[in-house]
């Protein structure tokens, strides 16, 4: 059985709710409030009640007779007002305030003479006000609603405004009926003749007929005011009055209470209940998470996740850190998967070198790359002079000794096609840079003189191209000379698997002579035809990654290294991880020593812009931003540190015998110095290699870079002996280490420097020649005469300089050139020496790249008795 709640009742009724309440409780029924429910048996009850009190209310209300009869002599007024004249309305108007203070008079004189049961009656009249006010809310809405009904009307009078009462004469009864329907309870006001001006015209004929048969009594209620009578009191007193205060506070009330009505008038917003958004099918989470990271994986309120966790018997909070196996359980109570997420080590680039290296191969925007082409060989068996006829310079005489020491990277051009060609060193010290070299190259050229045949580093070569799996073309030099046999040459190779076309093979053998030219061109032809069945690509639309092929630090410059770029585009300004270094790029110049702004594939450079000197080798890798690079470049140096010191051996119970053996054992401790990295390397390991019993060699120190004072004082507190290889010492290291009595050593060509730390390692070393510094220039100008050369314009700073002596240039600490000197000048007169603080004028053999500020060391080889 449906039940309503009173404040609906109220509504349909269209009276107040408290109105209902207290007829509910007259009637005998059990409700509290405006929400206290009813059956509706009760609900017909409480209607009927409402509908059969209306004509009684009419009839025993003699406040609400008093304000209807006081309505309608106010619309009779205006009415009669709008047709006369407005002097006749103000008397009028006086005429009628007179009376109503004429009546209160009366009232107040009859007031204190009532009856002692007053407060009996008081309490009586508390108890019908309620039901009174609602009585007239009801009919106010009844009267609104004709209202409205008449404004729809056009030919009907326009009513008066809400607040106004009309008469209830039985002439006037269609026109006053929906205006005394139209009043909102018992405010009434004061009228003014201003607002009565502006009110609609009506006969004045009714004023006569308006009778008032109830004011004394009406009076008399309202003047219960000053003895707590409550609000209908004060209303009933000011109802004619001039009180300000009262008429301020029925406006409020009127205002609050429209306001009321029309806030339920308006259609209530229902509140939207938040979607929860459905859950994932797996939980991918780091371990350390806390209940807002986990939130926000799942959709869910970190209040929520705490609350589960709590009831799982887990007691933490929102910011505290979780474990895998709490992760894993709140998964599970949430019904889904959890998967720890795997961080891949950005520190690891050589993964990230592989990765990128396939990413390229499956790429769409690839393109077609110059061949890398390696050439390898046996020492002295013309590879630079081959890689110089290629590009028409003279790079094997500026060599020492006439081999390569380090690798160098060019690119020729043939028919508007560029190959990359790398020129290895062929000295057995160099056995892993001839590795490197066919690491990082597509194809191989094994050159072999004609008159020397197969030799030791070409096996090597042979060896190191079949396991980086590259393709071999033959190059059989000094086809010119003499005892030239390229059969025997060739038959020695088929040995190792390289077999010509002309006997069934797949090997590409070419008969050439680099000193003269001879068939070079065709060499390159079969180089680009291999390379075409090769189909080398690559994409340069990617973030680079490259290959170091040598690294050294340079005076004013920094760290250089000469880098070859495989995949993508290097450009100016690129951060890059090198190694276990990293930087931004600087400079970038090619092998014609002019600066680029960028590097493709196959293309080799040199950088600058590294915060330490790499290793040959090294992988260099492009990122996005600086920040990244620089946090790899320190993990990755951090993790350097950290094996280096792992590999110191501690003594233990195990060892403790072979350590005592080797406590035992004398060493040479060499502190070795030189100026690229790869001899750095190659140097170390050959030293490191010799076999003597009860000696071993030690390298305490090894750098790039020139011998300076904090290289002599290692070396002079640890009782060792410094080696330089094509680098010179500083002055102030020289002086300190004639001082602490140092010994250094400088070598140009490699295997001289292991064959004399083997001598002297077996107590075999005899002094034969001992070199003697006897001057030092510094050059101040140059002029170049033809058919002359160079002529260096020097001053001789210490000692002296003759016209047989021999002489080293000196640029930034290298060595450039080692050689004697031509021609010695002084005022345009040969002489045979110059001494201290003159100048004079000095040419060297077959060297002429000479610039201002060169430095010269003169010397001579002075035999020397053995001790």
């Amino acid at each position: 059985m449906a039940k309503k709640r009173i404040y609906e009742i109220a509504k349909e009724v269209g009276v107040d709710n408290k109105v209902v309440v207290q007829k509910a409780k007259d009637l005998g029924l059990d409700v509290k409030n405006h929400m206290s429910s009813v059956d509706d048996s009760q609900v017909a009850k409480l209607k009927n009640s409402f509908q059969n009190s209306a004509p009684a209310a009419k009839s025993s209300n003699k406040k609400n007779k008093i304000k209807i009869s006081v309505s309608s002599i106010r619309k009779n007024e205006k009415k009669q007002e709008d047709n006369n004249s407005s002097k006749n309305s103000k008397r009028r108007n006086n005429k009628r305030r007179s009376n109503n203070h004429g009546h209160e008079n009366k009232n107040d004189r009859r007031n204190n003479t009532g009856k002692p049961k007053a407060a009996a009656l008081l309490q009586q009249f508390k108890q019908k006000q309620r039901a009174e006010e609602g009585q007239l809310n009801r009919e106010a809405q009844k009267a609104r609603k004709e209202y409205h009904e008449q404004l729809r009307h056009p030919k009907q009078e326009q009513p008066v405004k809400d607040n106004k009462k009309t008469s209830n004469h039985k002439d006037n009864k269609k026109k006053a009926e929906p205006v005394e329907k139209k009043v909102i309870g018992p405010k009434i006001l004061k009228p003014s003749p201003a607002r009565l001006k502006k009110q609609q015209p009506e006969a004045t004929k009714e004023l006569v007929q308006v009778t008032i048969p109830e004011a004394p009594k009406e009076e008399k209620r309202g003047n219960n005011r000053g003895r707590n009578m409550g609000k209908p009191g004060r209303k009933g007193k000011n109802q004619f009055g001039n009180g300000r205060s009262d008429h301020s506070d029925r406006s409020e009330r009127k205002r609050r209470k429209n306001k009321k009505r029309q806030q339920e008038q308006k259609p209530k917003k229902t509140l939207t209940k938040r979607k929860e958004r459905p859950l994932p099918e797996t939980l991918v989470y780091e371990e350390g998470m806390n209940a807002q990271d986990i939130g926000k994986l799942i959709h869910r309120e970190p209040a929520e996740i705490v609350k589960k966790l709590f009831m799982l018997g887990v007691m933490t909070n929102q910011n505290q850190s979780l474990d895998k196996d709490t992760i894993e359980l709140l998964a599970a109570e949430y019904g889904i998967n959890a998967e720890q997420k795997v961080h891949e080590d950005i520190s690891d680039i050589d993964n990230i070198y592989d990765k990128r290296m396939e990413e390229s191969k499956e790429s769409k925007n690839q393109v077609k790359r110059p061949p890398v082409v390696t050439i390898m060989g046996h020492v002295d068996h013309g590879k630079t002079t081959l890689l110089d006829r290629l590009r028409h310079t003279h790079v094997s005489a500026h060599e020492a000794g006439g081999i390569t020491q380090k690798i160098g990277a060019y690119q020729v051009r043939l028919d508007d096609r560029l190959i990359t060609f790398l020129d290895t060193p062929g000295h057995a010290a160099f056995s892993n840079m001839r590795a490197r070299g066919a690491e990082i190259t597509d194809i191989v050229v094994l050159v072999v003189a004609a008159d020397d045949g197969v030799m030791p580093q070409t096996v090597e070569a042979i060896d190191h191209a079949k396991s980086a799996n590259v393709p071999i073309i033959v190059a059989i030099n000094k086809m010119d000379k003499p005892g030239a046999n390229p059969q025997h040459v060739t038959e020695e190779l088929m040995k190792y698997n390289l077999i010509p076309e002309d006997y069934g093979g797949d090997t590409i053998f070419v008969n050439i002579s680099a000193k003269t030219g001879q068939n070079v061109d065709d060499l390159l032809q079969m180089i680009l035809l291999q390379s075409d069945v090769m189909e080398l690509k690559a994409n340069p639309t990617e973030m680079a990654i490259g290959t170091v092929i040598e690294a050294r630090l340079s005076r004013g410059r920094g760290p250089v290294a000469d880098v070859l770029i495989q995949q993508g585009t290097l450009n100016v300004g690129d951060p890059i991880v090198v190694g276990n270094t990293f930087g931004r790029v600087r400079t970038m110049t090619n092998d014609r020593g002019r600066q680029v702004k960028k590097a493709t594939p196959s293309e080799p450079v040199e950088i600058t812009g590294l915060n330490d000197v790499p290793e040959s080798a090294d992988k260099l890798v492009e990122f996005k931003d600086e920040k990244t690079a620089r946090s790899v470049g320190e993990a990755r140096a951090q993790q350097a540190l950290q094996k280096s010191r792992e590999n110191v051996q501690h003594v233990t119970l195990d060892n403790l015998f072979d350590t005592m053996k080797k406590e035992n054992m004398k060493e040479v401790d060499i502190v070795l110095k030189a100026d690229v990295q790869g001899s750095v390397e190659a140097l170390q390991q050959s030293l490191e290699k010799i076999e003597v019993e009860g000696v071993r060699v030690n390298i305490i120190h090894s750098g790039v870079g020139a011998i300076n004072e904090s290289d002599v004082t290692l070396a002079g507190a640890s009782n060792a002996f410094i080696i330089g290889f094509n680098v010179r010492p500083t002055a102030t290291a020289k002086s300190q280490a004639e001082t602490d009595g140092v010994d250094i050593r400088l070598y140009s060509i490699i295997y001289k420097a292991i064959d004399d730390v083997t001598a002297a390692m077996k107590g075999m070393l005899e002094p034969t020649y001992e070199e003697k510094v006897i001057g030092n220039l510094t050059v101040r100008e140059t002029w170049k005469v033809s058919k002359v050369g160079t002529i260096a314009g020097s001053f001789v700073d210490k000692g002296l300089v003759k016209n047989d002596s021999k002489i080293r240039v000196i640029r930034d600490g290298i060595v450039k050139y080692d050689d004697e000197i031509a021609s010695l000048k002084r005022f345009k007169d040969d002489v045979k020496e110059v001494k201290q603080g003159n100048d004079c004028g000095l040419t060297i053999k077959d060297y002429n790249d000479i610039k201002v500020g060169d430095e010269f060391e003169v010397y001579e080889m002075q035999q020397v008795e053995p001790k």
